[in-house]
């Protein structure tokens, strides 16, 4: 199996957590924007927001470069790519399992095959 750094996927999944900060990460994948601008669509203060982004930044998501008084975020992928060849390893463990699973099971016959023909004996 590949060995991945638990502290920083443990950080990513818990960004992603939010439904928030998912669509501030899909805001982001468009293009470059200021804070106002990633906070327009939200119906929350623009403080809640401005902590979302620092948890999107703290988990290496966004980064963000202040011109004067403008934060401009731009999307970090890095820590996605991490997150999915994470997922996919486990997917391919799953899926080859279950791939098993069906094998054994298309192959294998039951001993009472009336088993699940079975009906209910009347009671009297």
């Amino acid at each position: 199996m590949v060995k991945h750094n638990t502290a920083a996927l443990d950080t990513t999944f818990s960004a992603l957590s939010d439904p928030t900060r998912r669509a501030i990460l899909s805001r982001l994948a468009q293009s470059p924007a200021s804070v106002t601008e990633i906070a327009a669509p939200f119906d929350i203060s623009l403080a809640a927001v401005s902590k979302h982004l620092r948890v999107l930044e703290e988990a290496g998501l966004l980064t963000r470069r202040v011109d004067g008084r403008v934060h401009t975020c731009h999307l970090n992928t890095a820590p996605l790519r991490d997150a999915t060849v994470w997922l996919t390893t486990y997917r391919r463990f799953w899926e080859a399992r279950l791939d098993s699973l069906a094998e054994f099971l298309d192959t294998t016959t039951l001993g009472d095959a009336s088993v699940g023909d079975a009906s209910p004996k009347d009671a009297t």
